[in-house]
């Protein structure tokens, strides 16, 4: 190991920008440990609000963090760049080369030497092989993606609008995945669609607007108690969203989905909200990896295969219990970035790891303005939460963004965001329309 510990964290999400973060101030700072972030993206976006990244509600460009001026500001550094492979022996990362719009090559491949090596990228969705969903939907892992759903919806819009031939009085907005994307995401359509009419950007209202949330399982939100998904399925068909459960999407197309039972859902868009599975790059890492492309990683998070790779987030394949694993979800990498701070510190310091525990503290769904449910966990006891609905939800709802912004920018900071956001909901339209 080289006299200044190298620590390298790949991914810069909700994990691993708290992670860089907490390193940066207490190890980067001092000179104590070379911390780096990579990413492929020059900014950060909280995953759980992309869906409002795709309809225009929350305004990227007024949310994202720059990575390199947050690094500058908490002691560590980044790098531009996508995985491509890690040499173990010689303890480096690969990263591709970089392109701009025209494919001039900027940045030939280069490599990062580490001593830990942290993995955070993240998921993305699974398609699971089903014909025709990669060429003809949308998704939304990533803030591109969202901008670019957020675009043809509302070129959609002014083409349906227009009551020209070819375009129908009504749209359709078909989404695969009745999890926590899917249902917030069709909610936010609805929003989306009053505030486009009251603007006079569109023609078409909520009437005219027919939204189907397809799931697989019995019923959406099926990771939730039936409580929740209860109560949010009857909200979204009061609201008028069509839910298709027990439906198996076996074809996608450019005018819709085919099912297993041979019906069809006609859509003017679709999106694929369904599944999660790692980056494959995962799987070419030579680290043992679950089907799904997730790290195998013992109980303190390091990589079964090497201990000085540790994984966090959505990419980690972290049991808990038999047959069971830490849920795909932002408190999970929260908790992993705080375990993986601690046990890299105490490494460093020479002294022994702790195992990770994931706590479970309730779930929380945002139906955009019209309502938010969820539950929140009573003690440790298994099965002791509290159901909330209504304006009380909402607000621990939005506690959820704030306390990841206090994570990486501190308490102060995050206080005067707060406040501006505030006066952006005065001052600003409540919808992104460029």
């Amino acid at each position: 190991m080289s006299e200044t510990p190298r620590i390298v964290v790949v991914g810069g999400g909700a994990g691993g920008l708290e992670l860089v973060t907490r390193l940066g101030r207490k190890l980067g700072r001092r000179g104590k440990a070379d911390v780096t972030l990579v990413d492929a993206n020059p900014t950060h976006i909280w995953k759980p609000l992309l869906h409002e990244v795709a309809t225009g509600a929350l305004d990227q460009s007024l949310d994202e963090v720059s990575y390199p001026a947050h690094a500058r500001t908490h002691g560590y550094r980044y790098q531009l760049g996508a995985m491509t492979g890690i040499d173990r022996d010689r303890r480096t990362v690969q990263l591709a080369p970089i392109h701009d719009e025209d494919g001039e090559q900027i940045l030939a491949e280069r490599e990062l030497p580490y001593d830990y090596l942290v993995l955070a990228i993240g998921s993305v969705s699974n398609d699971f092989g089903t014909p025709g969903v990669a060429e003809h939907c949308y998704f939304l892992d990533s803030t591109r993606q969202a901008e670019t759903f957020r675009r043809a919806l509302l070129n959609t819009f002014l083409r349906h609008s227009d009551g020209g031939p070819g375009h129908a009085s009504k749209l359709s907005i078909a989404i695969v995945g009745g999890g926590a994307t899917g249902v917030e995401l069709s909610a936010e359509l609805l929003s989306a669609t009053d505030m486009l009419s009251s603007y006079g950007y569109s023609k078409i209202d909520r009437e005219q607007l027919d939204v189907h949330l397809i799931e697989a399982a019995p019923r959406i939100l099926p990771a939730l108690p039936e409580r929740i998904s209860g109560s949010v399925a009857t909200q979204l068909e009061k609201l008028g969203v069509t839910i298709h459960t027990e439906t198996m999407i076996t074809q996608a197309d450019e005018t819709g989905f085919t099912t297993k039972a041979g019906d069809r859902i006609n859509a003017d868009l679709t999106v694929w909200a369904a599944g999660v599975r790692g980056a494959s790059v995962l799987s070419e890492l030579g680290l043992s990896t679950r089907p799904n492309h997730q790290i195998q990683v013992n109980p303190t998070l390091s990589s079964v295969d090497d201990e000085r790779i540790f994984a966090i987030g959505d990419c980690a394949a972290c049991p808990m219990g038999e047959n069971k694993w830490v849920p795909p979800r932002a408190q999970s990498a929260h908790q992993m970035a705080s375990t993986v701070y601690g046990n890299l510190i105490a490494t460093i310091e020479g002294k022994s790891p702790k195992p990770f525990k994931y706590r479970d503290f309730g779930s929380l769904i945002s139906l955009a303005h019209f309502d938010a449910v969820g539950s929140l966990m009573r003690g440790r006891a298994a099965g002791r939460s509290l159901f909330i609905e209504g304006k009380l939800a909402k607000m621990f709802y939005v506690s959820l963004y704030r306390m990841h912004q206090r994570a990486i920018h501190g308490v102060f900071k995050t206080t005067l965001k707060a406040i501006v956001d505030g006066l952006n909901s005065v001052l600003r339209p409540r919808l992104k329309l460029h």
